[in-house]
């Protein structure tokens, strides 16, 4: 029998690589019963890192879904990968959990990955949870830690247990259990948990001074607490030895009495396609509300894809749609996941991860539903960083184009931060990633799984192109034939946006002197002047058009005239806009022994850094951060091996795009050999 939505929770492990994630997933598992035996990182035999190429590096590239039936409650776990080369498919699985624990390696501390998926957490409303792992190791300094997590993260993180026996045990501070603890006292944090609680709410807080803690009952306190992990206000810290199950059974009693269930978390972010806030609530009985935040191409099962139930109640056999579509999909097969396998269910509730397959219109970010006034809504994403490497693809056999198109599209499905273009000016296929290693794995899983060979060119920078000032543009495109001709004629004004703004395209005409239906010709001409670049060939951005004046023929004017006008037009003017080269640059944390600073610093200033700041770290480390454009960058993890002994370690993300110097865009523009226009 399933159990109510009230006994559903679901949780994300994220956190920077090293911290432990995989193995606590696995010994979750155990624990809760569903595993027999706790399977090992080491030997690749894991629940989690199922893949063969996650068991050959030993770490996780993609989100792994289980779950634990225990007590009444189904628990929802998802592994995330702890590298920024695989950000994508961890910030998609934020968005169908409903806490997300930050898993901390005990001996490392707080890392970028720390930080990162904290933030995302946060600005999501998402109930956070501080998983403290390998409290167990030589040399941690668990009180130390505790005061860097509150320091960095604010004095809301409180523990709700304490190590105990050096690492060996916990004891609880939230329900108490007196004994021995490492440092403080269960009684003392036990306090600090209540006062942090009773804050949330005044009756509350009233009752507490005039009665004390024993003049709250169990229903006011929970209530209070629910509130204080809805609103951030109490973000619980727990300690784990996860290899040797220390304090993991605390865990999961903890997960079933404290944190939210699909009824108490803050509303999803659902809006339509006005962007107004659409009411989704985790009632089984309403219409069916879910949202697709993973694709898997299984070579046995087919195209399955996962989805989060918001609303309603998704019965084996029964009927969804997918988006706006008018057809539905009938649910021939309903799995609940366990790593690589399938488990075949009967029904799904608000608040249970699910999968379907063989569903070929089912994509990523897709909402599923079962009423058509949904059909105009979707759940907003966590925000994916930008892909910045690039490589120029192509098969490495003849004949092969159309098997590459296909495997690149399927792996394309799958990471939201994987991207393929194709450059038809040059024809050219080019994919995008987070990093080059995020490359080179989506390569190689594209030889093994899909047997697709290919030729990679040099990495080409995301550039892109904007202007600096506002210009007019005009053309009038006109030809004869002998017959029926073609006529169009454009006046059009161009003005920068703000950076990441996009574009924005508006008809400012008067008296009908270019027909309506001859606009969306218009803006698909400078749209495809945008991505083809103006300057140097890479894609505009962050530029208003306005259309303010033409000329039409009732005979020879038609939509090819006005594509034509329309992209001539706006050449015309960006050439007297100022254009400008952008490029991404990114913000980098690199951690070394504290003897390598100089040399590294040094290192990073040759490559037009400009450092941010500098922390000390345990054992003897720096972290420096700084912003560097991306381009400078292409030969550093090579140096960085060699200046500290192989000893450093980085990451990066995207940070902003910038102009390129005037020697760069010069370089930039010559080496651009534009395609002669036809027309």
């Amino acid at each position: 029998m399933s159990p109510s939505t009230e006994h559903i929770r679901s949780l994300s492990l994220a956190g920077h690589a090293g911290a432990g994630k995989t193995t606590l997933f696995e010994a979750m598992l155990h624990a809760g019963g569903a595993l027999n035996s706790m399977g090992s990182v080491e030997r690749g035999s894991t629940v989690s890192d199922n893949d063969p190429m996650e068991r050959a590096r030993g770490h996780s590239i993609d989100a792994s879904i289980a779950s634990i039936e225990r007590n009444g409650f189904r628990i929802h776990l998802v592994d995330t990968p702890g590298y920024a080369d695989f950000r994508g498919p961890a910030l998609a699985a934020l968005a169908a959990t409903d806490t997300v624990a930050i898993v901390v390696n005990a001996a490392n501390g707080i890392e970028h990955g720390t930080r990162s998926m904290m933030a995302h957490a946060k600005e999501r409303g998402l109930a956070r949870l501080i998983i403290v792992n390998r409290i167990d190791a030589e040399g941690v300094d668990l009180p130390a830690l505790v005061d860097d997590i509150r320091a960095e993260f604010g004095n809301e993180c409180l523990p709700v247990n304490l190590p105990a026996a050096h690492g060996h045990a916990v004891r609880g501070t939230y329900f108490q259990d007196n004994g021995d603890t490492d440092f403080s006292s269960t009684g003392e944090a036990h306090q600090q948990l209540i006062d942090q609680v009773v804050e949330i709410d005044d009756a509350v807080m009233e009752h507490y001074l005039d009665g004390g803690e024993g003049s709250l009952s169990a229903e006011e306190l929970h209530a209070a607490l629910e509130h204080c992990l809805r609103d951030g206000h109490l973000v619980p810290i727990v300690f784990t030895s996860a290899r040797d199950g220390v304090g993991v059974s605390e865990l999961l009693e903890l997960i079933e009495r404290i944190l939210p269930c699909p009824n108490e978390i803050n509303p999803p972010p659902f809006h339509d396609d006005k962007g107004i806030h659409f009411d989704v609530n985790a009632d089984a009985g309403k219409h069916v509300v879910a949202d697709v935040f993973k694709i898997v191409n299984d070579p046995f099962v087919g195209k399955l894809g996962v989805f989060r139930v918001w609303q309603g109640t998704v019965r084996k056999d029964s009927q969804l749609l997918v988006d706006d579509g008018r057809k539905p999909f009938k649910v021939a097969h309903l799995f609940r996941l366990k790593g690589k396998e399938h488990v075949e269910i009967d029904e799904a509730l608000p608040g249970d991860i699910v999968a379907v397959a063989k569903v070929d219109d089912i994509h990523f970010d897709a909402v599923l539903h079962d009423a058509a006034g949904e059909s105009g809504i979707h759940l907003q994403p966590c925000p994916f960083p930008s892909p910045m490497f690039g490589l120029a693809v192509e098969p490495a056999h003849k004949g092969h184009e159309q098997k590459l198109a296909q495997a690149l599209g399927r792996l394309a499905e799958e990471d939201p931060c994987f991207i393929v273009e194709h450059h038809a000016e040059v024809n050219q296929t080019v994919i995008r990633g987070l990093s080059d290693l995020h490359l080179k794995l989506m390569l190689e899983r594209m030889k093994t799984r899909y047997d697709v060979d290919v030729i990679t060119h040099p990495p080409r920078i995301a550039y892109r192109e904007t202007i600096g000032g506002k210009s007019e543009g005009h053309h009038r495109h006109k030809k004869q034939t002998g017959g029926a001709g073609q006529f169009g004629e454009v006046f059009l004004r161009v003005e920068p946006l703000d950076r990441g703004a996009g574009f924005i395209f508006s008809d400012d005409t008067k008296g009908g002197v270019i027909p309506n239906q001859f606009m969306p010709a218009i803006e698909k001409g400078i749209r495809q002047a945008m991505d083809a670049g103006a300057v140097a060939g890479y894609p505009m951005q962050d530029v208003r058009v306005s259309v303010y004046d033409g000329k039409h023929h009732p005979v020879d004017s038609k939509e090819v005239a006005f594509i034509s006008a329309g992209r001539k037009a706006f050449l015309d003017a960006v050439s007297r806009a100022r254009p400008i080269v952008l490029e991404p640059v990114v913000d980098l944390e690199v951690s070394i022994p504290d003897p390598s600073v100089g040399d590294v610093t040094g290192g990073l200033a040759s490559r037009r850094a400009q450092i941010m700041g500098t922390d000390s770290l345990r054992g003897g480390e720096t972290l420096i951060k700084a912003r560097v454009p991306l381009a400078e960058l292409a030969d550093f993890p090579t140096q960085l091996k060699a200046l500290t002994g192989g000893q450093g370690r980085y990451a990066m993300e995207f940070s902003h795009y910038d102009s390129v110097s005037p020697a760069v865009q010069k370089r930039l523009v010559e080496q651009w050999k534009p395609k002669a226009d036809d027309d």
